[in-house]
């Protein structure tokens, strides 16, 4: 009947906050994100870059006047699912195609080029939410992180005409002593 619980080997990480759908909302956004990545040690890009297209296109075509985004991030595993629920299920994203010289309609497109799936999901009216999922790099095994043996920086040089102090001669061998000559 005593069951042990062991700890999962990737544990489930989530970050959830409203914001107002404002430019400074979706700059928030972009700012409070990256200081989570940081704080769970997950790679700062592309995942921040997603955040703000995603932030500022909720903010700029799924405003409704007070009415707040939602921005989720979690990590299940080796993957970031980033979220972002507006209030305008009747604007669906999609990609347009943006001309050589337009300043704008680019978003999507980034956001399909750092991403690994992205998509759209209805939720309750009047929401929807546009997600992205990255796929984290395995982390680096412990043997990079160890300290390494050798010389941490280049061997003194003294200036001309000084003499090197003397060395102590080296230890004997266990059970030998050292001749005086």
């Amino acid at each position: 009947m005593n069951q042990k619980l062991t700890a999962p080997e990737h544990p489930l990480r989530n970050f959830s906050v409203l914001l107002s759908p404002t430019p400074r909302g979706a700059r928030l956004a972009r700012l409070l994100a990256t200081e989570q990545l940081r704080t769970w040690g997950v790679p700062l890009d592309p995942a921040r870059l997603v955040v703000a297209e995603l932030a500022n296109n909720a903010a700029t075509h799924g405003r409704v006047p007070g009415r707040n985004f939602r921005l989720l991030l979690y990590v299940i595993g080796e993957t970031l699912r980033i979220e972002v629920t507006d209030t305008r299920s009747d604007r669906l994203p999609h990609p347009p195609p943006a001309g050589p010289t337009a300043e704008s309609g680019r978003g999507l497109t980034l956001v399909a080029a750092l991403a690994d799936r992205w998509g759209v999901t209805h939720s309750l009216p009047p929401r929807k939410t546009v997600w992205a999922e990255l796929t984290l790099p395995a982390p680096e095994s412990p043997e990079h992180d160890r300290p390494r043996s050798g010389p941490a920086c280049a061997p003194h040089a003294l200036p001309t005409g000084e003499k090197a102090p003397r060395q102590a001669p080296p230890l004997p061998p266990a059970g030998q002593t050292h001749s005086r000559e």
